[in-house]
């Protein structure tokens, strides 16, 4: 071998390239491709002061890593220090190390905790170092109790991983709507929160969807949960179950738009029908949806005929602002017609329909519906339990329960989650708590797997709580 290509040999092992010769002589320089993909995250090789230091006076540490570390991101919104601090730490990341200075006064005798959730990574893969956290003492001993459970959004009964879970200590009842915490944790996918070197001592609960960041429950728009005596931690403390709701629901303010006048075309009253193009529910009113609000309506004026024009008996109506509607009892695959005169309606402007119409619809088949019989077990019916079904978090339809096995013969088709709301007060409805009367939510249980109904079949269903 001559000694040029004895030295490309060795230029493509010491600098990772090759060199690739053409039929032309000309040689082309390229990277060396394959090779395994870093997947582990950085590795702690050294933390000073140590991991689980006693007698802590100072206020910085530093953390050593085996590659470089990546810039830290959000760090206030991800780092938990535990004692929640006054003012929090400042975090550094440069090269292979982390640095924290501590810019609050130290409590004597106290355990503290700093979990750096998910920002320590490496910057070149972004391999994430996952919940380190870092323990150290300003007294003689490292606390070593926990408390640990579970949240869940009492409304749907599932979890909401955006909440943090709160403790004081030694506090009152107002603690929470005042002064931040003593200790924070971050409540997981599966609603679980655990709380680590804890002294003993009895502890306020809480859990909050905290928007304003402020760490304090300042508003019944937000999602609040609190446990309706202290805890004690000790050795054998139990695990605490919080239910979350939201005392008030959250107003949308409508979009600020200048609001242009109307032209004669938008002045004039019209209306749709909520049956035109679909066929109308056998269970449910026939809605005529005006663009403007309804003033005043004559009824003798809106008359629901057969294919013949004979009038149909036993028809009432209803007006909802601009909606109308009509209520009877409708015959199976049926052909109607619904005649509106032009002075049947007037809206808030005295304006009245231009013309006369006639509209035309279908009723449904019993066919068209599925045939729901769902058994449950385990059910506890003293607490007034109603069956929810549920479509994109909109409650569809609602009814209590009163037996183990329940049959609706007329049910519309589609994918369903099931929840079983328990109703306290017996109303119907889902009711938040109220933390000062101090009254939790009701409790809803929602079932993991969805029911798919299907049309002109027998849908059945065991369900065990």
């Amino acid at each position: 071998m001559r000694l040029s290509y004895l030295l490309y040999f060795i230029l493509i092992f010491s600098f990772g390239a090759i060199i690739i010769i053409g039929s032309n002589g000309c040689a082309q320089i390229g990277s060396i491709s394959g090779g395994l993909k870093d997947s582990l995250p950085p590795r702690l090789l050294s933390a000073d002061p140590k991991l689980l230091s006693t007698n802590f006076t100072g206020n910085k540490i530093t953390f050593t890593f085996d590659e470089y570390i990546d810039e830290l991101q959000d760090v206030q919104a991800n780092v938990l220090v535990s004692p929640y601090p006054k003012v929090n730490p400042e975090f550094r990341s440069k090269l292979k190390t982390i640095s924290v200075k501590l810019k609050d006064t130290l409590l004597a005798n106290t355990t503290y905790s700093i979990n750096f959730g998910n920002i320590i990574k490496d910057v070149n893969e972004g391999n994430i170092f996952k919940d380190f956290t870092y323990v150290f003492s300003t007294g003689n001993f490292i606390d070593s109790l926990t408390v640990s459970g579970k949240v869940e959004l009492a409304e749907t009964g599932k979890p909401d991983s955006t909440l943090i879970v709160m403790l004081y200590r030694n506090a009152n009842d107002s603690s929470v709507q005042q002064i931040k915490p003593n200790y924070i944790a971050n409540v997981k996918g599966d609603g679980s929160f655990t709380f680590t070197n804890l002294p003993a001592g009895n502890y306020n609960i809480y859990a909050l969807k905290d928007g304003d960041g402020g760490k304090t429950y300042n508003s019944k728009t937000e999602i609040f949960a609190f446990n309706n005596a202290a805890i004690t931690v000790s050795d054998s403390s139990s695990p605490v179950n919080l239910f979350a709701y939201a005392e008030e629901k959250t107003s949308k303010l409508p979009a600020t738009t200048t609001a242009k006048p109307k032209t004669a075309a938008q002045k004039k009253l019209r209306y749709t029908l909520a049956a035109s193009g679909a066929k109308q529910d056998l269970k449910d009113s026939l809605t005529i949806e005006f663009n403007n609000p309804i003033k005043n309506f004559d009824s003798t004026k809106i008359i629901l005929t057969d294919t013949n024009y004979v009038a149909v008996t036993g028809v009432s109506f209803l007006a909802d602002s601009n909606k109308l509607k009509l209520f009877t009892k409708w015959a199976e695959g049926f052909d109607y017609r619904l005649i509106i005169q032009k002075d049947a309606v007037t809206d808030k402007t005295d304006s009245t329909i231009t013309k006369t119409d006639t509209l035309r619809f279908k009723s449904k088949k019993e066919s068209d519906y599925g045939n729901v019989v769902l058994r449950f077990n385990n059910i506890d019916f003293t607490k007034h339990p109603v069956l929810q079904f549920v479509q994109t978090d909109e409650v569809k339809a609602s009814f209590a329960l009163t037996a183990k096995e329940w049959r609706n013969k007329l049910f519309n088709p589609g994918e369903y989650e099931i929840r079983i709301l328990y109703d306290d007060n017996n109303n119907g409805l889902w009711d938040p708590g109220n933390y000062s009367k101090k009254i939790q939510p009701e409790k809803v249980i929602t079932i993991p797997k969805k029911i798919s109904i299907r049309e002109n079949w027998d849908n059945e269903s065991e369900i065990n709580l």
